[in-house]
């Protein structure tokens, strides 16, 4: 039991008694005393409340408070309501020795009268008026807390992370029947399920006003052709065999156009889905489609281009004209004089005299993996086995900025100087043909019209040229952010390749093995892998 104390009220003075505790009962706090005391308005001295309060934990202790004599003190209790309003917590204290006590229904009125009215414990507080302990936090009335709901989510049934990046064999080559970037779907295939929100269910605080619960997230399943949806709206079921992917939230299933080969046969393709072709791409000819473009056999010198990735499976000889154009990733087992640009990836075991520009990044580090002629850019990072050649073929790779931000630049400064020599000839007419007429000399109409026509032209040019540097600075930013870019040579680079980062460069000087490049403090710096 737990030590408590008691105010004793005689004739001519009163005091109070500490009881010392009993068992693993605790100890009188001299805080609660104070609390107590300061409550009934008694003074003491602190010191001696002190000493009294260390005496009773080991024996009862009575300590005079003051000589007069007052009226009994009734047992009470002291409330302490948390800020939320969903905890009420009640502090006994004992009645003066011969006083009356509480009774459990008392308190109840009381707490009804102090307006609590939700989640009283009346079985804690009947335990208390059974077996008393005095000057302990009880735990009298807690509200009831909302049960918060769960937002709805979609489970997609297929990947959708367009960043999947292909498998690769033992031996260093792509796996083609396992490239992790088309999603095959069949006729009747569960493409998503709608999970429905659970709302929540409303609290209530102990003076019974309502705790409303967080608002729940609801979705809708959104989908396009060749898909069905169940009655109850929360499943989606492929109609066809084909493709399926997720385009900004809404669930797409293109079927395939497939055909042997594109030639003669075919002529130039334009399809609004996928389209796979199980031979070869002949010189020439032209391929574009919303979806995917699969390629099973080889791309000559032809255009492909695709809302989705472009995979060819055995490779491209673009002869010096062939273009691959790819709004996801392009994979190909090599790239031969040919241009490819991708906003994704591009993937590739070789690639020789080629024009390369991706979005993310490049990886050429299959079996045979060299990257030799022409030129690869990636604005994250570019991974080769082999860079350059023995020969010396000219062979620069970037990485840093988007390659097309770099062409811009040069578009924009190539514009500017026009401009600049376009005023330059514009200027001293204008500013001859002030002075003359300051000295009053008068113009034909046609001459006014010529002067017009310039004072227009200087004031367009000038405009353009104040925009261009405005858009300048903005880029060369971008440029200059080079931050975690890299080219990572895992076997040989030879001499005479250039490696750009950023706006710096540096040409190979020597045969190098196993080393990374990177940009630090302003320069290109080659680094041990």
């Amino acid at each position: 039991m737990n030590g408590y104390f008691r105010l004793i009220n005689e004739k001519g003075k009163s005091g109070m008694k500490l009881i010392p505790p009993t068992g693993d009962g605790k100890a009188v706090n001299i805080n609660d005393v104070i609390e107590y005391l300061t409550m009934k308005d008694y003074a003491c001295d602190l010191p001696t409340l002190k000493k009294a309060v260390a005496a009773a934990e080991k024996e009862e202790t009575v300590l005079v408070l003051e000589y007069s004599t007052r009226y009994a003190e009734r047992e009470c209790y002291k409330l302490t309501v948390t800020p939320d309003k969903m905890k009420a917590y009640a502090k006994f204290y004992a009645a003066s020795v011969g006083a009356e006590n509480m009774t459990a229904e008392e308190m109840l009125r009381d707490l009804e009268l102090k307006g609590i009215q939700c989640g009283i414990k009346r079985d804690v507080i009947e335990k208390f008026f059974k077996n008393k302990e005095y000057c302990e936090d009880i735990l009298i009335a807690e509200g009831i807390s909302p049960v918060q709901g769960k937002d709805a989510y979609i489970e997609y049934k297929f990947n959708t992370d367009k960043k999947a990046k292909p498998t690769l064999k033992e031996d260093g080559s792509v796996d083609f029947f396992q490239l992790n970037i088309l999603n095959h779907c069949a006729k009747g295939d569960v493409l998503a399920i709608l999970h429905p929100e659970e709302p929540g269910v409303p609290g209530q605080n102990l003076y019974g006003e309502q705790i409303k619960a967080s608002d729940v997230k609801k979705e809708i399943l959104k989908y396009g052709n060749n898909i069905e949806i169940s009655d109850d709206k929360t499943t989606l079921i492929s109609m066809v065999d084909g493709h399926v992917e997720l385009v900004e939230g809404t669930v797409f299933v293109s079927d395939v156009l497939e055909v042997e080969n594109v030639d003669n046969s075919t002529g130039n393709i334009e399809y609004e889905g996928n389209v796979q072709i199980n031979g070869n791409v002949c010189t020439n000819f032209s391929v574009r489609a919303q979806g995917d473009i699969m390629v099973k056999g080889v791309v000559e010198g032809a255009s492909l281009w695709a809302g989705g990735n472009i995979i060819i499976v055995r490779g491209m000889n673009g002869m010096g004209k062939g273009m691959l154009q790819a709004e996801g990733n392009i994979v190909a087992k090599f790239l031969e004089n040919a241009t490819a640009e991708a906003k994704g990836y591009v993937t590739s075991e070789s690639i020789l005299h080629s024009r390369v520009m991706a979005g993310e990044e490049v990886n050429v580090d299959g079996r045979r993996g060299f990257i030799t002629g022409g030129r690869v850019c990636a604005t994250g990072s570019i991974n080769v086995k082999t860079l350059g050649s023995e020969m010396g073929t000219d062979t620069v790779v970037e990485v840093g900025a988007d390659p097309k931000i770099k062409e811009r630049i040069a578009q924009l400064q190539k514009h500017m100087d026009e401009d600049l020599k376009t005023l330059e000839s514009i200027q001293p007419i204008l500013v001859s043909t002030k002075q003359k007429l300051a000295q009053g000399v008068k113009l034909t109409p046609d001459q006014l019209k010529y002067i017009q026509s310039l004072v227009l032209a200087n004031k367009q040019k000038t405009e353009a040229i104040t925009a261009a540097k405005a858009e300048l600075e903005g880029l060369k930013k971008q440029v200059d952010d080079s931050t975690g870019t890299v080219v990572r040579v895992k076997g040989m680079v030879y001499p005479g390749t250039k490696i750009c980062i950023g706006d710096v460069s540096m040409v190979v000087q020597k045969n190098s093995h196993y080393c990374r490049f990177v940009r630090e403090r302003g320069d290109v710096r080659m680094l041990p892998l």
